[in-house]
């Protein structure tokens, strides 16, 4: 499948924030980036054309596609160029007792990574699609801080939160973000396990094969292991739509409370507006404190160094 719609700026600069971690290296000509999210190529070119090929093309186009109409209502021109049926919520999996786990964090350079799991009953769900709950990159940050709270009143769930002073210190040749991932998944979904009996499977939005995601694991004392794995769980899931906005609330409000310990709007992404408040704080303070503040992987940091150096 593949389709093809053109977006506004503000739009092209989130996709380009989003898809930082997933972008390839080489580019087609004319191509702002190209990046590869599970079974889906997406290109973005300077035109503001957007193109989404693959197997998950529908479900990562429609995200991008409602979200450009929040930002430039103007904007809603849309090609397709498939007769693939769209993906559909598997029933079972979205109305059942589900527990879902989702997290955010980990596409930012500054920001920790928050993992939340969350459990869903059936008596729950008319409640949320009262609430038209939904991945939470479609609702802006205010809907979230209204969102969330809601949520965390009503449903059972539990959140880890790894500052980037810790995922410093774990992040090696051998523990990347995939691993790192996958370890704080299976803390919470141990943690909510071991606190409700009363689900039936659990769900986890795929960011690495099944296989990879149990060998992360293979040092820790208890896996919880009966999980479904879904790419695009975060549309298809109910459970792990909950995971996301709860997520993204927390992350939210460390963000707002970085931006205050600094007196600094501190930016999501990893982009040169990160890099630019990046080098004014190593300027300020030492370029140590951004142990604390960035992850230190990215290729922002080395931007950053190499700015310090001039």
């Amino acid at each position: 499948m593949v389709i093809t719609f053109k977006i506004g700026d503000k739009t092209q600069k989130e996709m380009a924030d989003f898809y930082q971690e997933f972008k390839r290296e080489k580019t087609p000509p004319y191509a702002l980036f190209q990046a590869q999210n599970a079974d889906c190529v997406i290109t973005l070119y300077q035109s503001g054309k957007a193109v989404f090929q693959g197997g998950g093309a529908d479900i990562e186009a429609s995200i991008w596609q409602e979200r450009d109409q929040k930002l430039h209502p103007e904007n809603k021109q849309v090609e397709k160029k498939s007769d693939t049926k769209k993906e559909k919520p598997d029933k079972a999996r979205y109305d059942a007792n589900t527990i879902g786990s989702d997290e955010v964090g980990t596409g930012d350079f500054f920001g920790p990574i928050i993992v939340t799991s969350v459990l869903v009953e059936k008596q729950h769900v008319s409640f949320l699609n009262n609430l038209k709950i939904k991945d939470s990159k479609t609702f802006t940050d205010e809907e979230i801080l209204k969102l969330a709270p809601q949520l965390m009143k009503k449903l059972i769930y539990e959140s880890i939160v790894l500052t980037n002073e810790d995922y410093n210190k774990y992040y090696n040749e051998t523990t990347n973000m995939n691993k790192i991932k996958a370890i704080l998944h299976n803390k919470v979904l141990l943690k909510l396990s071991n606190r409700t009996k009363n689900y039936r499977q659990i769900v986890v939005d795929q960011f690495t094969t099944p296989k990879s995601y149990f060998a992360y694991l293979r040092d820790s004392k208890n896996v919880c292991s009966n999980i479904i794995f879904l790419k695009k769980a975060e549309r298809l899931s109910l459970p792990v739509a909950c995971a996301s906005i709860i997520s993204r609330y927390f992350f939210i409000k460390k963000m707002d409370e970085l931006s205050k310990k600094y007196n600094v709007i501190i930016p999501y992404g990893a982009n040169e507006k990160t890099d630019q408040i990046a080098l004014e704080l190593a300027k300020k303070h030492d370029v140590a404190i951004l142990g604390k503040l960035v992850k230190l992987n990215f290729k922002n940091y080395q931007r950053v160094l190499a700015k310090l150096e001039e």
